[in-house]
């Protein structure tokens, strides 16, 4: 199962664009080589690893205290609430898959969009339910929450820092591509060819 190819050359521009480094034109290193240097993070696939585990004793300790307090809760914060936990653990399946792939497997779109979703959707839906008091937030509804909430950071800046690695990598790797192409077929000299030329008989 991977992304529509429409959706990864979208995300794969988004992360050139974002997340490419200007400054850098080449390896660091003489004789660094792109296709050896290994840009995963560790620290993100055990963040990512952890969270596969927490998310189920989460869902359920969320499930659990919205099914306590349901009977006092207004109802537009019921519904809120009931939506709120339909699209969190629909959007955590897929954002778990994702990071996997891109981190792992080293694939810039499935990394981005990792990214994009932890940041834009999931982060402020934790902090949603961690600080808006009108939820009547219990004990262990904060507990869990706050537990989330460190993961989702943790991962956002985790997996900002390796897809610049990565776009970069992928960066050097096309222009010592093109140097290699580049010497194997040099550009021929325009201005010698006419010089030859001229010298032809008239």
């Amino acid at each position: 199962m991977s992304l529509p190819e429409p959706l990864r050359r979208r995300l794969g521009s988004f992360s050139r664009t974002v997340f490419t480094d200007g400054h850098r034109t080449g390896p660091q290193y003489p004789g660094d080589r792109a296709d050896n240097e290994i840009v995963s993070s560790l620290p993100l696939q055990m963040s990512l690893y952890f969270n596969v585990y927490f998310f189920p004793f989460w869902w359920l300790s969320t499930v659990v205290m919205l099914h306590l307090k349901y009977p006092v809760l207004s109802d537009y914060y019921k519904f809120i609430l009931v939506t709120i936990m339909i699209l969190a653990s629909l959007i955590e399946v897929i954002r778990l898959y994702l990071g996997y792939m891109g981190n792992l497997q080293e694939k810039v779109p499935e990394l981005a969009g990792f990214w994009l979703l932890s940041l834009l959707l999931q982060l402020p839906i934790i902090l949603f339910l961690l600080f808006n008091e009108g939820l009547k937030i219990q004990p262990l509804e904060r507990a869990v929450h706050i537990v989330f909430a460190l993961f989702l950071t943790f991962q956002v800046i985790a997996a900002f820092v390796t897809l610049k690695r990565m776009v970069n990598k992928l960066a050097t790797h096309f222009r010592l591509n093109e140097f290699d192409q580049l010497e194997e077929h040099p550009v021929p000299d325009f201005y010698s060819v006419g010089k030859g030329e001229g010298r032809g008989p008239c």
